[in-house]
């Protein structure tokens, strides 16, 4: 075979593997886009709902300090009241005891 054969079939399979490499990478490319695409829309549902999330976090807060204060007034009233008679404890005590045992 001559050179010339040689480096005219040898030139032209380069070609044909650059235009089938081309092909490959941008099909690759096409993927990857579609895949970011598809992650920044996750990305940007997954921002609004923690916006969302946060503002009822926001509501909630005020609600929860709420109730932890009129818990604390509660067991404070309820202390007090323990503290005040310690006989009606008994009486009660008695009064249960009696009724258990009938």
């Amino acid at each position: 075979m001559d050179k010339t054969i040689l480096s005219f079939w040898m030139t032209l399979a380069g070609t044909i593997c650059w235009g089938v490499c081309f092909w490959w990478m941008r099909r690759l490319s096409i993927k990857q886009n579609f895949l970011l695409d598809q992650l920044r829309e996750q990305g940007k549902r997954i921002e609004k709902l923690s916006r969302l999330e946060h503002d009822l976090i926001k509501e909630v807060q005020p609600q929860v300090s709420q109730i932890k204060e009129g818990m604390e007034e509660m067991m404070a009233v309820v202390k007090e009241d323990s503290k005040d008679s310690p006989a009606a404890t008994k009486k009660r005590r008695l009064w249960f005891g009696k009724r258990a045992a009938h």
